[in-house]
């Protein structure tokens, strides 16, 4: 799982070129809801060590999180070689987590 919001965001094009199970978190280090819902998506990645997980510094003006027409925070985006498959805002439990990732592993 990773740890850090990367700053520097991966362009649309890059994102929707990647092969494989992917999961695009959106949040920030500062969020309570992102910090809340850190535990969950750990015990969910744990069981599908092969989904690549990719955490982005999300605020107004940035255009990855635009294109996924991300609001609230945290939101995952779940992708099957650049497509999206599942999107989860906000999620409670890691059971919504692991069902949402179980359609892209």
């Amino acid at each position: 799982m990773t740890v850090e919001y990367a700053e520097a965001e991966p362009k649309r094009a890059e994102v929707d070129a990647m092969q494989g199970a992917t999961l695009l978190e959106f949040g920030s280090p500062w969020c309570g809801h992102c910090r809340r819902a850190q535990p969950l998506i750990a015990e969910a990645l744990a069981s599908h060590p092969d989904v690549r997980h990719i955490k982005v510094a999300d605020a107004s003006g940035k255009r990855l999180g635009r294109s996924f027409k991300v609001k609230l925070w945290p939101t995952l985006v779940f992708l099957k070689d650049g497509k999206e498959s599942a999107k989860l805002v906000r999620p409670a439990s890691a059971g919504e987590v692991e069902q949402a990732l179980s359609q892209i592993d």
